[in-house]
């Protein structure tokens, strides 16, 4: 997904001629850290929050805070997530987007997050494997194999390397949520798992069994 398609319309432009008091009140109203500042389609900047704060006359326009504006928007022809990196490295609740050197508008840390949430499967139904080794034993094919082996689908697969260990952590979204059979293979390859979530069937039939016995020698 692109970054222009994320655009809300919602979010309210700043012009420079607009008061600190009134740019104080929007902010408060929409609960966001910036607001943009555009003239003529053209994107000035975002002025943050905390300028506004420390400016000494509420009644000033927006422009004497010109120096401080963050200008640093994403493009909208680019994957959004460019516009999750800008947020993280600005400390932004909004991103700015031009699109062909006009202002199209911004998108808000609540819409990347429900787009960052599809876009990882957050929402879908399934089991989660942790696997920590070293970056040398990383080797997609194998990891697939094993989970297809089962009758299973990898639904999506991240990795992060530990920057004090230099670890690589590997974390697979199973289609099902049944993986016990899933972790008893990878456990036979001597993988290291260091964190699963999923129902683990065969434990929950021997229970379900002891169960039945228990009541049958009751009765």
């Amino acid at each position: 997904m692109l970054t222009i398609e994320l655009i809300n319309k919602n979010i309210p432009r700043l012009q420079l001629d607009d008061s600190i008091s009134k740019a104080l009140q929007l902010i408060n109203d929409y609960r966001i850290s910036h607001l943009p500042v555009v003239v003529d389609n053209t994107f000035l900047g975002l002025i943050s929050e905390d300028d506004l704060l420390d400016a000494e006359d509420e009644k000033l326009p927006i422009e004497v805070l010109q120096d401080n504006f963050l200008n640093a928007p994403v493009a909208g022809n680019v994957h959004f997530l460019n516009a999750v990196s800008n947020s993280i490295q600005f400390d932004t609740t909004i991103v700015p987007v031009v699109n062909n050197n006009e202002f199209a508008g911004v998108i808000t840390i609540t819409d990347l997050l429900k787009t960052l949430s599809n876009f990882s499967g957050a929402d879908e139904i399934g089991g989660l494997i942790v696997l920590e080794m070293m970056r040398s034993q990383f080797a997609i094919s194998e990891i697939s194999r094993i989970v297809e082996s089962n009758d299973c689908t990898i639904l999506h697969l991240n990795t992060t390397v530990n920057n004090i260990t230099g670890m690589l952590t590997v974390t697979l979204h199973i289609n099902k949520k049944e993986i016990a059979s899933i972790i008893a293979t990878f456990e036979r390859y001597e993988y290291n798992i260091i964190y699963s979530f999923g129902n683990e069937k065969f434990e929950n039939e021997i229970n379900s069994n002891y169960n039945h016995l228990i009541h049958y020698l009751e009765i």
